[in-house]
């Protein structure tokens, strides 16, 4: 699924994913610098977000936040120039949003609730909701197109790249059951979810398999912007009979 390009292959497009593998590895020191190194927030009960609320921390979660940010959306370039997505797509429009969703946890810092709610705590925590939700989304829908295009020419040179994506993104999915057995489990034990769950620790899980998965695309996109003409592009694929239906993901 990649454009014809010049011998050496896209050297834009690879230092865009290039540029995402090293805004994920800036984005993992500084939040697990904070987790290792800090004893004031409870890694187990208190999500990563809480780190925010202290003065002299606030500033590396806020860097570590928009790395993370910056690092999808060098992905994003990535894989549209590699024509492992469209422009104008289902998954490109995933990783907007979770850029966006990145940036707004940094505008609109986490309740207190010492003090009590807001309205930026509720917009915080929405916008990190979007952003868990939409990349692993997102490397799912990556991973089913590519399948799909090279479909009737065996698995494809990328199989495996695609394969890690998918997965990847399942497991992140995945991190949400505690969240919801928590809340189906209420009504019979009387206690709320974040009580029963160790929210802490299952939002460090989830965002260390969230980077992965930009990790993963990142990857994909330095392969498959250094290779050539390896595989159909979207476009040829999308204008076959047999592309049609993908066509309309």
């Amino acid at each position: 699924m990649q454009r014809d390009t010049a011998a050496g292959g896209d050297t834009v497009g690879r230092g865009f994913a290039l540029a995402g593998l090293l805004g994920a590895g800036a984005a993992v020191v500084l939040i697990l610098g904070l987790t290792l190194t800090v004893g004031r927030v409870d890694p187990i009960r208190r999500t990563i977000s809480e780190y925010a609320l202290h003065a002299d921390l606030e500033p590396l979660f806020d860097a570590g936040v928009l790395a993370f940010a910056g690092a999808t959306l060098c992905v994003l370039v990535a894989l549209v120039r590699a024509g492992l997505a469209r422009a104008v797509s289902g998954a490109s429009a995933g990783l907007v949003l979770a850029v966006a969703g990145l940036v707004a946890v940094v505008v609109f810092e986490k309740t207190n609730w010492a003090v009590g709610p807001s309205v930026g705590g509720t917009i915080h925590r929405c916008a990190s909701l979007v952003a868990f939700l939409t990349l692993p989304v997102t490397a799912i829908l990556v991973a089913r197109r590519y399948r799909r295009a090279v479909a009737a020419s065996g698995p494809g040179p990328w199989a495996r790249n695609a394969a890690w994506a998918r997965w990847l993104g399942v497991a992140s999915l995945l991190w949400f059951t505690p969240i919801l057995v928590g809340f189906a489990q209420r009504p019979f034990t009387g206690v709320s979810w974040w009580q029963a769950v160790p929210l802490g620790l299952v939002e460090r899980g989830l965002a260390l398999t969230e980077v992965l998965v930009v990790v993963v695309l990142a990857l994909w996109g330095t392969v498959a912007t250094r290779q050539t003409s390896v595989a159909p592009s979207p476009d040829a694929v999308a204008d076959s009979p047999s592309g049609r239906e993908m066509s309309r993901d």
